[in-house]
């Protein structure tokens, strides 16, 4: 069969169905109520023959989006998170969204509906630890479904120190200039991990209650850390929880081939056929690091060491 009778052969979605099909493997109900999760750009009766994944809607990303002859862009992060009076091309954002209609490519947003849903972001991060996301619970239930919600915590089968959970991250993780930072006692056994993939730092008590050893997260700002790290270093404590700090889009995109694979076999089951690709481009703002002389060798201030 040539693949001119094959296309004619297959069944190409709407972009109306593609978006309900996203919707029941990560329902917008379950965002955030200062998300703009949801379409952005496209008819609803456009047809979707090939969709493209990322975490950022910038403009490398559109276009490669672009380039790929995509009918669907979908990203996790929103473009319009906040209102807007113009998107004239003159501006960055409106640039992109100019340059997606011109092309007819449709651009939706999974945001903390991703975040929230199974097999979402935090169950990505979770498994890239090593627990089983269908043995992990969310830290925030989700008042209409308990099986949904902000965050997990789960349990490894086998403990393994500080260092070792780290390096595996570390391997797992997209690579960003920013790499790991990690705050505790390299050589302690670790088993219970808590994660919340992107900004995680408003967790930090439902952390501590959860009774998670370390605590996998991103855009941990000084002082929640460090307020946070006094607190498990504090009288009776025993360093509870550690904190492993990754680069915010890094600790998402570890959801994208699960989220095209899912939103794939959805629409087979469907009978609708589309092709799905996955950008790798890294949208991390940051270019490179310069690691302090002597890193390694920095004094631990809390256990009263000196150089």
């Amino acid at each position: 069969m040539t693949s001119e009778a094959q296309s004619q052969d297959r069944t190409i979605p709407t972009l109306a169905q593609v978006v309900a099909a996203a919707d029941s493997l990560w329902p917008f109900r379950l965002q955030e109520d200062w998300d703009a999760s949801g379409l952005v750009t496209g008819r609803p009766d456009q047809p979707v023959r090939r969709i493209h994944f990322a975490v950022d809607p910038v403009a490398a990303v559109a276009e490669e989006a672009i380039a790929l002859d995509a009918d669907l862009l979908i990203t996790h992060h929103p473009l319009l998170i906040r209102g807007v009076t113009s998107v004239a091309a003159e501006g960055f954002k409106g640039k992109v969204i100019h340059d997606l209609i011109e092309n007819r490519c449709a651009l939706l947003a999974c945001h903390t509906n991703a975040d929230s849903a199974r097999r979402g972001v935090s169950d990505a991060l979770i498994a890239a630890a090593g627990v089983n996301p269908d043995d992990a619970a969310p830290l925030v239930p989700d008042a209409t479904d308990p099986n949904a919600g902000l965050g997990r915590v789960g349990t490894l089968t086998r403990s393994v120190t500080l260092r070792e959970l780290a390096q595996r991250l570390a391997t797992n993780i997209p690579g960003t200039a920013q790499g790991l930072r990690i705050a505790g006692d390299p050589d302690r056994m670790v088993t219970t991990i808590a994660v919340c993939g992107g900004s995680g730092d408003s967790l930090f008590h439902t952390v501590r209650s959860s009774g998670a050893d370390v605590y996998v997260t991103a855009d941990l700002r000084h002082h929640p850390a460090s307020e946070a790290r006094e607190q498990a270093l504090g009288p009776g404590e025993k360093g509870t929880p550690a904190l492993i700090d990754a680069a915010h889009s890094a600790s998402e995109a570890l959801w994208l081939p699960w989220g095209a694979e899912d939103l794939q076999r959805a629409l087979a089951a469907q009978g609708l056929d589309v092709e799905v690709y996955v950008s790798d481009l890294r949208t991390d703002p940051w270019d490179f690091r310069v690691a302090s002389p002597d890193s390694d060798s920095t004094p631990n201030l809390t256990s009263g060491e000196t150089s």
